[in-house]
């Protein structure tokens, strides 16, 4: 009995040590934003962590390389992910306008199927029982309702004292990693050719752009691909 304790004792260290690499690996996204196919991994590696520890008749490397395959698949869908537009849709999926302009779009709530309950839920839980007061209302592909509210419902700071409100909007993403976006472009009447032509005049290159958006007003604000390292927060 005691050697039988020992031995899940074993396991059970084994698969932490596992799991934790696992983790480091994959990065902080994995804990602190999972999208549905970052579930599907987790809730398998914790399935194969769990018997790996318990099931004392299944050989300890069988679970071992479960977790580790599992492991490197999710590393190589995340590097794909951020390469690709096109594998980012497909497995992080694409955020779901619900409320525009203060109207509530129906197709949006079928979309990510949400009923109309779900959806004021989410927004009493973020401090909004008037959805009159809301401007826009998006579904992440997280899963998590992003809301602007309207002008007149903003929060106050000190630069806005004495300062009449305007109307807010979504900003068009028309280049995202380089990549023009040109059903982005579409939706506010513009074309790729426009863009180019800005570009230009503000002698940029499409490729060095990580993130270029457009307002109502036509304002475009570009992000340029920063050599600056990742860093930490210390606490």
């Amino acid at each position: 009995m005691f050697d039988g304790l020992l031995q899940v004792a074993f396991r059970a260290i084994l698969s932490l040590i596992t799991l934790f690499l696992v983790t480091k690996i994959l990065g902080k996204k994995q804990v602190s934003q999972m999208s549905l196919f970052d579930y599907v991994i987790g809730i398998s590696i914790g399935n194969f962590a769990a018997e790996m520890t318990i099931n004392t008749d299944s050989p300890i490397l069988h679970g071992t390389l479960a977790v580790i395959i599992f492991g490197a698949i999710a590393y190589i869908i995340s590097i794909g992910t951020m390469k690709s537009i096109k594998m980012r849709r497909f497995f992080i999926g694409i955020p779901t306008v619900i409320v525009k302009d203060g109207i509530l779009l129906e197709a949006g709530l079928k979309k990510v199927k949400y009923d109309i309950n779900d959806f004021l839920e989410q927004c009493r839980e973020q401090g909004y029982f008037d959805i009159s007061e809301i401007a826009y209302a998006v579904m992440e592909s997280s899963g998590k309702i992003s809301i602007l509210p309207k002008g007149e419902y903003q929060p106050v700071i000190n630069k806005d004292m004495d300062i009449k409100t305007s109307k807010k909007t979504l900003l068009a993403n028309v280049i995202i990693d380089g990549n023009i976006m040109e059903k982005n472009l579409k939706v506010i009447g513009k074309d790729e050719e426009w863009l180019l032509k800005k570009l230009k005049e503000k002698g940029k290159d499409v490729s060095n752009i990580l993130l270029a958006t457009v307002d109502s007003n036509e304002k475009i604000l570009f992000y340029e691909k920063s050599k600056d390292m990742a860093f930490d927060v210390l606490e």
